[in-house]
């Protein structure tokens, strides 16, 4: 794959001269790269840059930025994920290319829109800063007489040519809404919930978007396509049978005005094909935070998508005063939305409902909340199936509160949006 055609840097390629294609373990990526590489390489390279920046705005918000907390954190990422980190090592010139390479990618995906812009720049300032300040200085006044430091318009001009590339185009869309954990189709706890026990999990291990959901629906007897779909898969991950799922959705539709001949033809077919039992046969994926943040923005009568992303703050606080969410909690969580880091916003939630100081993970992932939640809950033991007295109380205390409140609101594994385009069609009806 060839980014431009500077010939400077491709006869120094050719005649072998590794270290004059990069002199130093830092750099201002001044220059595209110009070599050919894989597909695979390509993939590789940006997932690994892509979780390093994961943890770079984790470590930001967790940690004052430069303590020795946040050094010794970031640096072990480094490390684990071969980036360059010992400015003086005379053979890292494998670490140093796939350095240079891996932040070009990114740049292609994330210049596509002016919050992927954002995002990306704050990220790739706190790493430069962090490797800077970790120079010596006589490293660092090298380091500043080596590069020059006028100033080029964004990576979005080279979106053109990029485009018409059908190799490449889908991996850099793909990239920018990238999740990167386990996919959650094997349903490890299948058969050890039963649907007397959804209420009182919604309450207590479920993360706000689906806790919102399930509320809707409790409320108002039906979801639309958004919610059903996101609810949906969101429910087979954490070990909702088919049948199970079918008997649910079924009872609150009933509910509503849907009566069961209505169900079993409409609604029922969509159910088995989510579950693989119809069509493609495709076992379908739960959505993760990023799909839920970046891809179908909620209208109007709709209840999926992300409260932190797409909730108006107002309402978003009444929401967290409503479960009784301390104001110096609500603050923070407010503090990191403005910021638009809607996943430590729920990780802060999960902190807060769990009073725990530190989650001991980064969250990615609603079905990854649930299953943290359940771990903690439990002791560090598997979901049991059978509900306690106290599960019974918040159950009870659940369905009060949807009496007097009114509703106010790509791994390789990762199932494609043109695969789940097919199961699309069967949830078109409202």
């Amino acid at each position: 794959m060839e980014f431009s055609s500077r010939t400077r840097l491709r006869q120094a390629r050719l005649a072998g001269d590794r270290r004059e294609l990069y002199p130093h373990s830092l750099q201002f990526y001044l220059e595209p790269p110009t070599e050919s590489i894989s597909l695979v390489e390509f993939e590789s390279f940006a997932i690994d840059r892509l979780k390093l920046l994961k943890v770079v705005e984790n470590l930001g918000v967790s940690y004052i930025r430069g303590n020795d907390v946040y050094k010794t954190k970031l640096e072990a990422e480094l490390r684990k994920l071969k980036f360059p980190y010992k400015a003086l090592a005379e053979d890292d010139y494998e670490a140093r290319r796939k350095d240079h390479i891996s932040h070009f990618i990114l740049r292609l995906a994330y210049c596509q829109s002016e919050d992927l812009r954002r995002w990306f720049l704050q990220q790739e300032m706190d790493l430069l800063r962090y490797r800077f300040n970790e120079l010596t200085d006589s490293l660092r006044q090298k380091f500043l007489e080596h590069v020059n430091l006028s100033f080029e318009a964004l990576t979005a001009r080279s979106l053109p040519s990029i485009q018409s590339d059908e190799r490449l185009q889908p991996l850099l869309n793909h990239l920018s809404h990238s999740y990167v954990g386990p996919d959650y189709s094997v349903q490890k706890n299948t058969g050890k919930i039963s649907l007397d026990q959804v209420d009182a999990l919604s309450v207590r291990s479920f993360p706000l978007c689906m806790r919102q959901l399930h509320k809707a629906l409790r409320d108002n007897h039906h979801l639309r396509h958004g919610g059903r779909m996101q609810y949906g898969l969101f429910l087979k991950g954490i070990g909702l049978t088919l049948e199970q799922a079918l008997e649910f959705w079924k009872k609150e539709f009933i509910r509503g005005k849907v009566d069961a001949d209505k169900f079993d033809k409409g609604y029922a077919y969509s159910i088995r094909h989510n579950y693989g039992k119809e069509g493609k046969r495709t076992d379908y994926t739960p959505y993760s935070c990023m799909k839920i943040i970046m891809s179908n923005p909620p209208s109007q009568g709709d209840y999926h998508g992300c409260p932190f992303r797409h909730s108006d703050p107002e309402l978003l606080k009444q929401k967290l005063q409503s479960y009784k969410i301390a104001p110096s909690g609500i603050t923070q969580i407010l503090e990191l939305v403005k910021g638009m880091h809607y996943q430590l916003a729920c990780q802060k939630y999960f902190e807060l409902t769990h009073y725990v100081d530190d989650t001991g993970f980064s969250l990615n992932h609603p079905n990854q909340y649930f299953t943290e939640s359940q771990r903690l809950l439990n002791g560090g033991r598997e979901l049991k199936k059978e509900i306690s007295n106290s599960g019974n109380s918040q159950q009870k205390n659940n369905s009060q509160e949807g009496m007097n409140s009114n509703s106010t609101l790509p791994s390789s594994k990762a199932t494609s949006d043109a695969e789940l385009e097919g199961l699309d069609e069967y949830f078109t009806e409202d």
